[in-house]
């Protein structure tokens, strides 16, 4: 059975190991993401740590995906504090565990976290995601359009430069 729910900070911090093993995997498989190798068990829990604290002085909206009562996929929102921007959102962190893709779990994630930003009074969301990516190849089927490319913007895991694709999404 797959359940998306929403986490509260304590609920991030509860999950940890699932949470954790989420974003060693996708690090591990290449996932650029934020993060260089070596990527330790400390750096992925520092992480979660940090959107705990997010979620709870509500500046990010924490999404999950449970198979089977193990969370298997994760996405966040940052909710922008900027006074000219309170309509904006952030999405970051689309993760899937390796051994749960293919199961729609990226479009349950995106469809509940969007409503949620819509539900806070959100109509614009933002992402990034590096060029020739996975990732890269479903937002436009999520309805995201692209606004270009920045070369060499971040690193990939192993430290080679990756250009990086734009999109947002209207919503609510």
């Amino acid at each position: 059975m797959t359940v998306i729910r929403m986490l509260n900070g304590e609920e991030t911090l509860s999950a940890l190991s699932d949470l954790c093993e989420i974003l060693s995997d996708c690090v591990n498989g290449g996932a650029s993401v934020g993060f260089i190798l070596p990527f330790t068990p400390a750096d992925a829990t520092d992480f979660w740590q940090d959107v705990a604290k997010n979620v709870d002085i509500g500046n990010t909206i924490h999404v999950v995906a449970e198979v089977d009562g193990k969370i298997v996929g994760t996405v966040q929102v940052g909710l922008s504090s900027k006074p000219n921007q309170p309509h904006r959102g952030d999405l970051m962190k689309l993760l899937v565990h390796r051994s749960a893709r293919g199961l729609g779990l990226s479009r349950k994630l995106m469809d509940r976290v969007e409503a949620e930003a819509a539900r806070l009074g959100r109509t614009l969301l933002v992402l990034d995601t590096a060029t020739g990516s996975e990732a890269e190849a479903i937002y436009p089927r999520f309805g995201w359009e692209r606004v270009g490319v920045i070369p060499d913007y971040a690193m990939h895991p192993d430290g080679r430069y990756c250009n990086t694709t734009w999109f947002y999404k209207r919503i609510g």
